[in-house]
């Protein structure tokens, strides 16, 4: 159950992974990241991604996501691969990981194994600021692709397996552009798998135009990487059906940024937050837990993204796997456009 196929790539990729868009830049939009962090410069950020990707192997994740617009997540994740021989020594697993693996009953040799990704269309801006104008400024031209497939590549070399068009929209236009979808085909026969990662209120209907593209008689994007959460689910319909037609599927923000937490004390959330604690404690855990549990449940899911900033975070989050099968599950949805607002409204910190 751990461990499953990322749709038909071939991959084999841990239930649960770890995101890095909080790790890689100490400014980001998750309510109290700024209390997470050990310290802003460079070298304490870098020792801190660390940490959590140790703890993150050590329970048995093998999927890790990053992108060219997280500040230096690229580099932190590839000096942890270097100076840990990710891929290479020993494995050494946790109880728990050992425990709900079923160590005799796998293959040994894939417990070693880990699955990169990252994604290209956005720049980094903010020059390691944590208030800035622009953070993050999106190109989604054949020029950008080019660039920053190069400068992934330098970074991650033959570790990397999966490179995904950054937020893709239909108002982008990135899906019509037959010059960046040509080279994402030579990119797919140099044999990395190609992606898109959604975002919006028209996460579906982009979906929806993405299973459409082919180059050479096959679809041309192997996964898709949507946020849906307790909150926003008006993509299931289409995940589910890109998850038949053999698309695997990543999903991002099962905490919505921190407001499926403790720390969202919105009063207008005063009242969903009292049910969730509610829920939490008749299933036996954490309310991130229980938002988890919600997305690691649904069927089609092949990788949940835990965007844990810390190894406390990170534990708490990896018991989402113990817990039982979600039942008469209260609904706790917004409106997706009302979900997309507040998500815009969440200030950098």
């Amino acid at each position: 159950m751990l461990y499953k196929l990322l749709g038909d790539t071939g991959l084999k990729v841990s239930h649960i992974g770890l995101g890095l868009a909080a790790l890689g830049r100490p400014g980001y939009i998750n309510l109290g990241h700024s209390s997470d962090l050990q310290g802003v410069d460079e070298t304490k950020m870098e020792q801190q991604a660390h940490e959590v990707l140790s703890a993150a192997y050590q329970q048995g994740i093998r999927y890790f996501d990053a992108a060219r617009s997280y500040g230096k997540a690229e580099a932190f994740l590839a000096s942890w691969l270097t100076t840990n021989n990710v891929g290479i020594s020993n494995v050494s697993l946790s109880n728990f990981a050992i425990n709900y693996l079923g160590v005799n009953n796998f293959d040994i040799k894939y417990l070693n194994h880990v699955v990169i990704a990252s994604k290209w269309g956005y720049t980094y801006t903010a020059k390691w600021q944590i208030q800035a104008e622009q953070h993050e400024v999106k190109e989604h031209s054949s020029e950008t692709l080019e660039r920053q497939f190069s400068e992934s590549t330098a970074l991650l070399g033959s570790h990397l397996n999966l490179y995904q068009i950054h937020s893709a929209t239909l108002e982008s236009g990135v899906l019509e552009n037959d010059d960046v979808l040509g080279k994402l085909f030579e990119i797919k026969q140099g044999g990395i798998r190609i992606g898109l990662s959604l975002s919006g209120v028209k996460q579906g209907e982009t979906l929806e135009k993405a299973l459409r593209i082919e180059r050479a008689s096959s679809r041309l994007f192997d996964t898709v990487q949507a946020t849906y959460n307790l909150l926003e689910t008006s993509s299931g319909n289409m995940l589910e059906l890109a998850h038949e037609e053999g698309m695997g599927i990543i999903i991002k923000e099962a905490l919505a940024n921190g407001r499926l937490t403790e720390r969202n004390t919105s009063p207008d959330f005063a009242d969903k937050l009292l049910r969730l604690r509610r829920c939490a404690e008749h299933y036996g855990t954490t309310i991130d837990g229980f938002a988890l549990a919600f997305a690691l449940q649904q069927p089609w899911a092949d990788v949940v993204l835990s965007g844990a900033s810390t190894v406390e975070q990170l534990r708490s989050n990896v018991k989402a796997l113990e817990v039982a099968p979600l039942l008469d599950l209260e609904d706790f949805s917004e409106n997706s456009e009302t979900y997309w607002r507040k998500r815009s409204g969440l200030t950098w910190n």
